[in-house]
């Protein structure tokens, strides 16, 4: 089976979880191109779980199901394979890697995927977004205030303008000033072509960043699916 090249992102019948647990329980999902699609659930309902098996995350595996990008087959591809295909993932606790350069890491990674690195202005793409250019120089999110972390990994999300993004609670962390401009950002990439899928908690990040869709999980699956609406019932119900 294939999918289609418009879909930036389709998940089938996914299961798996850390060392092949089933967390998730048989998860179908699909992202377009240009659409925002927003994932809302409780802690340790499997949102990360998917983030991390749809990264091929060393510790983590799928027991069934399959993963395309752009109709491409990545459920048993490498990190690597699976960034150059146009993958791109921001994480809740981004890993720090110091004596690694962040405008490096950013560079290199534009080379991995055929791009001429040059052609970039990294320092004001970081100004755009309200991150100290200083900050490019030092180790990626090495000593990096957790506002620090996130513009960085919107930064990055921005330079590659991947195929899909998935941001895991990019919202975290984030002060008002911050959370507008990352918001910016992301609604420039989807209008580019990106496909984007938000995994939050809550309704005021979808406010700055408005989904066509948003999916509510629960132990492992979609539970329930619906427009911007639903994220505004949640915030006043609960989910319970």
């Amino acid at each position: 089976m294939t999918a289609s090249r418009e879909i930036a992102l389709k998940v089938e019948g996914l299961r798996g979880g850390p060392f092949g647990a089933d967390v998730l329980k048989g998860v179908d999902l699909e992202v377009h191109h240009g659409e925002v699609v927003a994932l809302m659930g409780p802690n340790g309902s499997g949102k990360s779980t998917l983030l991390h098996l749809l990264m091929g995350h060393p510790d983590y595996e799928i027991t069934e199901g399959q993963v395309w990008v752009d109709g491409v087959d990545v459920t048993g591809a490498t990190v690597e394979e699976r960034s150059r295909a146009g993958l791109f993932a921001a994480f809740q606790y981004p890993t720090e890697l110091p004596g690694v350069p962040l405008e490096d890491l950013i560079r290199e990674a534009l080379t991995a995927r055929g791009r001429d690195a040059e052609d970039v202005s990294v320092d004001e793409m970081a100004r755009q977004i309200g991150m100290d250019p200083a900050l490019l120089t030092r180790g990626v999110n090495d000593d990096f205030s957790g506002g620090e972390k996130k513009r960085s990994e919107v930064v990055q999300m921005e330079i590659l303008r991947p195929s899909i993004a998935i941001l895991d609670e990019i919202d975290s962390g984030l002060d008002v000033d911050a959370l507008a401009a990352s918001s910016e950002r992301i609604r420039e990439i989807a209008g580019q072509g990106t496909g984007v899928l938000l995994i939050t908690h809550y309704k005021l990040l979808l406010d700055h960043v408005p989904p066509t869709t948003v999916h509510i999980f629960v132990d492992g699956r979609i539970d329930r699916s619906g427009g911007p609406e639903l994220a505004a019932e949640l915030e006043e119900a609960g989910y319970k």
